[in-house]
């Protein structure tokens, strides 16, 4: 004889069905917040267990009763559903899009159950509060932090920036950058992250201060000196903070120090760095054959000039070889054609070594005067 099984239900005591009933079709806030905890401790009783069918169930029970109680118990509703992987889609969107942010918190922060649409809409019409909860979920999509960086104040960009599960775009990093432009703090967030090459940050960067700058510049004519030293003092500042708190770019710097002072930095040690692709590695092995500060050597690697590299590695005495390495590795991730090699090494082939070591010499003085 077979027996048959039927999928579980969820069992409600029957004082407990008079009780439901009663406080969805009652006025009572106090009987629908009790009510409304019972229901939660017998959902998450069985999360995980239940059908689709007793998920829909759970979901228009809890949106009744959700939505006359006070903020204080929506909040601890939130707090307990956030985490459940089965947590019904209509209530944690209800929550989600509350004004209160000690509801929305919980679950914007926390749940799966909001889908990406859900939580971009959220970000695109919500306070910063909401986003700041958004910044802090597990991982962001590129979509997601686009608004976010768009719309999201200081709080709301720290918080994404130092969150390790987002993802940027480009549309994303340029705008994190023109804003870091004057925020210290949010540079190292930034300059911090594994995702974004140092040398890309320091181009960017760059190009910010510089936009910064013009824009200065032209509101306080009468200022230009004093304005270009502050902007010149603010980016030798965060690019020294950055290479201090990197732990692998003091233990590269101190490596070769050593080997320089040694006689043992030389031509061969740079190509094998340039083919490891190590931005800070590169940027102080050239600052000690230079004889150039490091702030220096990391703008002009990542501003992309190549005549400064052809200069560099001229006056130095790098083969061509390891002068192209250079050129590509500037070149951040972009092709350079055949036309541009031919020119370049046109150029490398044609220039004399004491006309770059001049030109190299010209190029410290000019640094140290714009030095702070």
């Amino acid at each position: 004889m077979s027996v048959q099984t039927t999928e579980p239900q969820p069992t409600l005591q029957d004082n407990f069905i008079d009780q439901l009933e009663d406080a969805v079709s009652g006025k009572s806030i106090a009987k629908r917040a009790d009510v409304l905890k019972r229901v939660t401790d017998l959902f998450l009783s069985g999360s995980g267990k239940y059908s689709e069918a007793q998920l829909v169930l759970f979901d228009e029970v809890m949106i009744k009763l959700i939505e006359t109680v006070e903020v204080a118990a929506r909040a601890q509703f939130g707090g307990r559903l956030a985490d459940a992987p089965d947590a019904p889609a209509n209530v944690v969107r209800r929550l989600a899009f509350d004004r209160a942010i000690e509801v929305a918190g919980p679950v914007l922060s926390r749940s799966e159950r909001l889908g990406e649409e859900d939580l971009i809409k959220n970000a695109e019409t919500m306070s910063q509060e909401h986003l700041l909860a958004i910044s802090k979920r597990r991982s962001l999509k590129e979509g997601l932090t686009d608004v976010l960086v768009t719309r999201g104040n200081r709080d709301v960009l720290l918080s994404a920036a130092n969150n390790s599960g987002s993802q940027f775009s480009s549309l994303g990093i340029s705008t994190l950058v023109e804003r870091a432009s004057s925020d210290e703090r949010l540079t190292l967030s930034m300059w911090s992250r594994s995702d974004i090459p140092r040398q890309q940050m320091v181009r960017l960067f760059r190009q910010a201060s510089e936009g910064l700058r013009l824009q200065l510049e032209a509101t306080n004519p009468r200022q230009v000196d004093s304005i270009r030293a502050a902007i010149s003092a603010a980016s030798e500042r965060v690019q020294a903070i950055a290479r201090d708190e990197s732990v692998g770019s003091r233990d590269a710097h101190e490596h070769l120090r050593q080997l320089h002072s040694d006689g043992n930095l030389d031509e061969a040690v740079l190509f094998d760095l340039l083919d490891q692709g190590n931005f800070d590695a590169i940027a102080a092995a050239l600052s000690l054959m230079c004889d150039l500060p490091i702030g220096s050597v990391e703008r002009a690697l990542a501003q992309g000039r190549f005549e400064q590299m052809l200069i560099f590695a001229k006056a130095v005495g790098f083969s061509w070889r390891t002068t192209l390495a250079l050129i590509q590795f500037q070149a951040c991730g972009n092709t350079v054609s055949q036309a541009e090699i031919s020119q370049y090494f046109a150029s490398y082939m044609r220039m004399q070594a004491r006309t770059a070591q001049m030109a190299l010499q010209f190029y410290r003085l000019r640094e140290s005067a714009a030095s702070p």
